[in-house]
Order: C-alpha cells, then sequence, then structure tokens
C-alpha cells in the first residue's frame, strides 16, 4: 500500500487521531467515503461521454 509498512501506517493514524481527535474521525471517514465516491462517479461520467463522442464520430 503505497510502499508504507506496518510502523508508517500506525504512525500516521496516530497522527490523525492526535490532529483530529476520536470524536471527529468517523466524520473524517464519511467525508473523505463520500469524497471518493464523487470523484469516481465524475470519472464514470467523463469516460460514457467520451465513449459517446467517439461512437458518434
Amino acid at each position: 500500500m503505497f510502499g508504507l509498512g506496518v510502523g508508517e501506517i500506525a504512525i500516521v493514524v496516530l497522527i490523525v487521531v492526535l490532529f483530529f481527535g476520536p470524536k471527529k474521525l468517523p466524520q473524517l471517514g464519511k467525508g473523505i467515503g463520500q469524497a471518493i465516491r464523487e470523484f469516481k462517479n465524475a470519472g464514470t461520467e467523463l469516460n460514457s461521454e467520451t465513449d459517446e463522442q467517439k461512437r458518434k464520430s
């Protein structure tokens, strides 16, 4: 996973918990999930529009 080991991932998680606090982590996860979902949907729409334009040509 991005060339990170278990130790590095643990340090990142610890920093995130210290920075945002444990109460905000569910909200943060939800926001990140929604952003990823919207990004994927935009990519799918772009691909379908590109395919449609190729068919018209």
